[in-house]
């Protein structure tokens, strides 16, 4: 039973590749389990980096008490809390695997001729036009925000540490602009929607800058935003705003641009050498400020070897019914509505790990994001999707 909703799930989603595997493209399967693994770091990251005694993160800004902080969690005994760490310190990295993935599925999407574009594809037109290309994009953003944006006010009001609304933040967060704004950090909230700004500033880079352009722009632009970035202080509030922004999401966004257009496949023994070497890299570049600004990278190469390797492995040994790729993939489907509704039940349910039950308050988190993304989801299929026209 639950193999079939897994698979009904999947067949319903608009395919980026092809089930079979062309060249070194993803499959939709692996793409949705992509979806999965990084929407699974990002909503446990954001219930786990609440809580006081758990080691927090260099997301926007590099601390070294962070680093120092994790190095001894590494060093000392295992206890209780070793799993929130982990995922305090790691989980924002699923935000670099979703901009992977969005420059991959705009280039599948519109790069590709029309004889090899994805199987039941929607079909594009061949000269994108600018502002109707911005204008298709903003509205898909804002369709997913405002549906868990509304609920999630409606809920911070009415329990305990509601934030305070200034009326420039709730037009910002309407116009997907907010990203702009000074001091982010206070006036984004729920935080994890700070995505939804930088997305439709990566669309309209990918349509002005990189949209059917030669590579070489791409990689400019990753070097100078890379450049940007380490010319900043390690604490500084510029590095904080920049990292809010575009130039903090270029080097995996880039990545993904350049993975849809020139991948090639890899065997079973390669795949393996990179994601043990990317999950080493992903560890020993994060405590150093410079290597840090790689991590991402080694992120995006870690997710996809690993979902190549379990594809490969299950193939193999023809287990696929209730798989881990299966479950990855259902999630992945999911991850949209996931996103958006996450900060509802975090806000919820997190008294209850701040007052000592860590892992009852976790577990309630899990079981009712999962269950109210699959509502949200339905509703979100009753708001009328736009047409790049």
């Amino acid at each position: 039973m639950f193999n079939k909703i897994f698979k009904s799930e999947r067949n319903r989603l608009s395919p980026i590749s092809s089930e079979r595997n062309e060249g070194g493209t993803l499959t939709r399967t692996e793409c949705n389990a992509l979806r999965g693994l990084a929407i699974i770091g990002i909503f446990l990251h954001n219930y786990c980096h609440w809580l006081r005694p758990v080691v927090k993160e260099n997301e926007y800004q590099y601390f070294q008490h962070n680093v120092d902080g994790l190095y001894q969690v590494l060093q000392g005994q295992w206890d209780e809390l070793f799993f929130f760490h982990i995922l305090s310190f790691f989980g924002h990295y699923g935000v670099p695997v979703f901009l992977f993935l969005s420059a991959y599925g705009l280039t599948m999407k519109y790069e590709q001729r029309p004889n090899t574009a994805p199987a039941g594809s929607q079909q594009t037109p061949s000269n994108l036009p600018l502002f109707g290309f911005i204008k298709y994009h903003w509205l898909k953003l804002f369709r997913m925000m405002i549906v868990g944006f509304v609920a999630f006010t409606m809920v911070d009001a009415i329990t305990a540490g509601q934030h305070h609304y200034k009326m420039m933040d709730i037009i910002a967060q309407m116009g997907l602009f907010n990203n702009l704004l000074p001091h982010p950090d206070d006036i984004i909230w729920p935080g994890p929607y700070w995505f939804f700004g930088l997305m439709i500033q990566l669309y309209i880079v990918y349509r002005l800058l990189l949209y059917r352009r030669h590579w070489a722009w791409n990689v400019a632009l990753i070097v100078v935003c890379f450049a940007i970035q380490l010319a900043c202080e390690p604490e500084s509030e510029a590095l904080n705003r920049w990292r809010y922004n575009f130039i903090g999401g270029m080097l995996p966004f880039g990545a993904g641009l350049l993975y849809a257009r020139y991948a090639r496949p890899w065997s079973t023994a390669t795949n393996l050498v990179a994601f043990i070497l990317s999950m080493f890299a992903i560890l020993l570049m994060s405590f150093s400020y410079a290597t840090w600004h790689l991590v991402p990278l080694a992120v995006c190469i870690a997710s996809v070897t690993f979902v190549k390797l379990l594809g490969q492995l299950e193939t193999g040994t023809g287990y696929r019914n209730i798989s881990i790729m299966n479950v990855l993939s259902w999630v992945g489907s999911i991850s949209a509505a996931l996103f958006v509704c996450h900060p509802i039940t975090r806000k919820i349910f997190i008294p209850i790990s701040k007052e000592g039950d860590y892992w009852a308050g976790l577990l309630l988190y899990i079981i009712a994001s999962l269950c109210l993304a699959w509502l949200f989801k339905e509703l979100m299929k009753k708001i009328p999707g736009p047409k790049l026209k």
